[in-house]
């Protein structure tokens, strides 16, 4: 057994001894979080073993080795981060600890480690640097993180900081403050330490220059001597986006006069916390280790960059004046509108209306509605405007205190005048003006050259993937003006909504490429044409995954396809579909396609809601296989455990949601598909003091399909549940056996009802 596993099994047995003496059956869920799981890709990217705390600013972890993917593979650590101050982007301004001679080249000051002698937590990691011999560990505050390094008795210990781009350090007594520029913006730090500085400077042309106490410029390196070997010196770091005396004053009001084991513990507290929302029984260890750990990165995103009721805005680069209310950034909305945001809607729906809110913001600063907004300005990525769908789905789900005629407006603008091209942002172009006079994005054929200068020579016009996305975000910002008596829009936007059938092929039954003049490109493979990811014509996958992707008219693509057996068909034929190349070959061309399984990627966000589908179809019993399948089969307990990449809290939150037994398909709509959850009884702690509770009587791995269920001891026939019985509480409970019961959930004139019902659907 390593001393990592002793750890979590001395850990674990600890609390599960408190919980019995105190009667309480839910042990510590921060006991099953490991940040490690994910820190090996499939292919693309890993994931970091971040400390923060719930949708902090500040976000910290080890840099490993430069440009290495994987980097719980990395044996060395070659800093510690001042902070990530956007998602999966970097980090900005690192330190790291040495001792003896001194050398400042960063690979000669790199330090081995092994994750066996390594202590890891959401609040707290630790680690041996074992060729210096340094016992290094962290923990964080909402805007400050403080590093403790133990040094070796017999040796004084030197600190250097780094910078990369743009910076500047001034050195004063015993803090270091100074800026190191990201983006064009400015991260400030302010640095106070628990032992004097015994010399102090700056490294110039390899040489060290103890008389230089402030320096400008690029790749600057600090160096701070110690001279009291064997005391732990304690670096308290404030970061700020408005000022080094702002974050002077953010360390000074989060830290005061506690001591790191107070700050520890008082991260601690408020993870478990968090986590202990959702409270789970039965299942597996590996289940519950999977669960909560998926849980903790769901909580990384968005973050509030409000400081002492001001934040810096990046959209119109100035200081506002906050009213209290936090502003929210670092949000990546093509993969998190999915499920991270409508997880929020459940667990915190005031921090969702925040986030909405500031989106308004944003759109009134920059005079867009951003989709990937970061701390310094929007960040132009992928396709769609779904903040129509994040602005929709929060108010359908009663969270309204936002403007939200402001927020109309904003989303009016980028559907009208807006350009639609991928990784773009900005007014419109010509191929826009067709799409807005046609219905669909024009696509080229493979081998015709791009005539239009605006689009992006690798992502290309993704023509089909923009059809399909905008028309679903057309139908969320239908029935936002619907809401807001809007009537003439609310129509405009409707038959808008319906453009996805311009580019449905009847003839192959697959979403295809649809040329200026009407006519469909020839010799269209839906598995193959389109280059790299697909990307002449879809996003990162293939017209198979895509072709499912009319989330907010199910229905209309059912009928399409030839009514609810030939859809049925079609599903399963995703899932059993081989490659036509070999597999190396065919994830080369698709290396978005992680988790592949048949021609559905469960690590890509265009597959998220697919297997629920079956539901809708009236063989919800498959979407029960489907779902266990995924879940078992592309999600696990150990660095490999991740089936993509997951961007942001978005693919963990599926996992989330669909172990808990529901999905929102559509956000947008109150409905939430009913899957097969992992555990036998899960407890959702609601923001209004109810709770919800899915119950799964005698569940397993074999016993994984629905025989019954009743919500509310109410006998119920319908794979769905709504968000006001969720929000409402109650318990769901559902008879699970190892036979599908193909009679139970066929009910699906419900759903097509409660769309009428609510006025979402004509």
């Amino acid at each position: 057994m390593t001393e990592k596993q002793y750890f979590k099994e001395k850990l674990f047995i600890l609390v599960a001894a408190i919980g019995f003496a105190t009667g309480c059956s839910q042990p510590d869920p921060t006991v099953y979080v490991d940040p490690n799981i994910g820190g090996v890709a499939p292919l693309l990217t890993t994931k970091n073993p971040t400390v923060h705390r719930p949708n902090s600013m500040v976000r910290v972890f080890p840099v490993t080795e430069p440009g290495l993917t994987d980097r719980f593979l990395s044996d060395k650590i070659y800093g510690f981060a001042f902070n990530m101050p956007a998602y999966r982007m970097g980090h900005v301004t690192e330190l790291m600890p040495c001792h003896g001679e001194l050398q400042t080249d960063r690979n000669e000051t790199a330090a081995f480690y092994d994750h066996d002698l390594e202590e890891v937590h959401p609040w707290y990691h630790k680690v041996l640097l074992e060729e210096p011999d340094i016992v290094a560990e962290w923990t964080t505050t909402e805007r400050s993180v403080l590093y403790r390094f133990t040094f070796p008795a017999e040796n004084s210990g030197h600190i250097i900081v780094r910078t990369r781009e743009n910076s500047h350090i001034e050195i004063n007594g015993n803090t270091l403050s100074g800026w190191e520029e990201f983006q064009n913006t400015r991260q400030y730090f302010f640095v106070e330490s628990n032992e004097p500085f015994a010399k102090s400077g700056f490294m110039q042309e390899n040489e060290f220059k103890s008389e230089l106490s402030t320096l400008s410029g690029r790749n600057l390196a600090t160096v701070i001597t110690f001279d009291n070997p064997g005391t732990p010196v304690e670096w308290r770091i404030g970061i700020s986006y408005i000022s080094a005396e702002q974050a002077q004053k953010n360390l000074a009001a989060e830290t005061g006069s506690k001591s790191f084991e107070n700050i520890k513990q008082e991260g601690y507290q408020i993870w478990k916390d968090a986590l202990g929302k959702i409270r789970i029984s039965g299942g597996t260890e590996r289940e519950k280790r999977i669960f909560y750990t998926c849980l903790y990165r769901a909580y990384e995103r968005m973050v509030n960059i409000s400081e002492d009721s001001k934040y810096f805005s990046g959209y119109d680069r100035k200081v506002h004046e906050s009213d209290v209310r936090p502003f929210y950034v670092d949000d990546w909305l093509w993969d998190t509108f999915r499920s991270l945001h409508p997880l929020g809607l459940i667990l915190h729906p005031e921090k969702e209306a925040d986030m909405v809110q500031s989106y308004v913001r944003m759109y009134e600063q920059d005079g867009w509605m951003p989709g990937f907004p970061q701390f310094y300005g929007d960040f132009p990525a992928m396709i769609g405007f779904h903040s129509a769908a994040l602005v929709w789905d929060s108010y359908q789900k009663g969270i309204q205190n936002f403007d939200v005629e402001k927020a109309y407006e904003g989303l009016k603008k980028n559907a009208m005048e807006g350009t639609m091209l991928p990784w773009r942002t900005g007014p419109m172009c010509s191929l826009d003006s067709f799409y807005h006079e046609n219905g669909w994005y024009p696509a080229l054929e493979e081998d015709e050259e791009e005539t239009v200068p605006q689009v992006h020579s690798f992502e290309k016009r993704q023509a089909v993937a923009l059809t399909l996305e905008h028309s679903y975000d057309d139908w969320c910002l239908a029935q936002l003006a619907k809401a807001l008596g809007k009537d003439a829009d609310y129509t405009d936007f409707m038959k808008r909504s319906q453009n996805y059938r311009n580019v449905y092929n009847p003839e192959t039954g697959f979403m295809s490429p649809k040329k200026a003049n009407g006519e469909w490109v020839p010799d269209f493979d839906p598995q193959l044409s389109g280059g790299i990811g697909s990307r002449m014509y879809f996003a990162e996958n293939n017209s198979w995954i895509w072709t499912f992707n009319v989330m907010h008219d199910i229905d209309g693509l059912i009928g399409l396809m030839g009514g609810d057996e030939q859809f049925v068909y079609r599903l399963d034929r995703l899932f059993n579909q081989p490659t036509k190349i070999a597999k190396w070959q065919f994830m080369g061309q698709f290396p978005d396609a992680s988790g592949l399984h048949g021609m559905f990627p469960a690590g890509n966000e265009p597959a998220f809601h697919v297997p629920y589908l079956y539901n809708y179809a009236g063989q919800p019993w498959k979407t029960q296989y489907r779902i266990r399948q995924v879940l078992d089969m592309w999600f696990d307990d150990s660095p490999l455990g991740l089936s993509g990449d997951e961007d942001g809290g978005a693919m963990c939150a599926w996992y989330v949601l669909s172990a808990m037994g529901f999905y929102p398909v559509t956000p947008g709509t109150e409905i939430y598909a009913i899957g097969s959850p992992v555990f036998e009884k899960i407890e959702i702690e609601l923001p209004n003091g109810k709770t919800f509770s899915v119950e799964a009587k005698n569940n397993s791995k074999r016993n994984k399909y629905i025989q019954s269920a009743s919500l509310n001891g109410q006998s119920i026939n319908r794979p769905w549940l709504t968000h006001e019985e969720l929000m409402s509480g109650g318990v769901l409970n559902l008879e699970m056996g190892e036979r599908a019961n193909k009679n139970w959930g066929t009910e699906t004139s419900w759903y097509r009802n409660e769309l009428k019902n609510k006025g979402i659907q004509e």
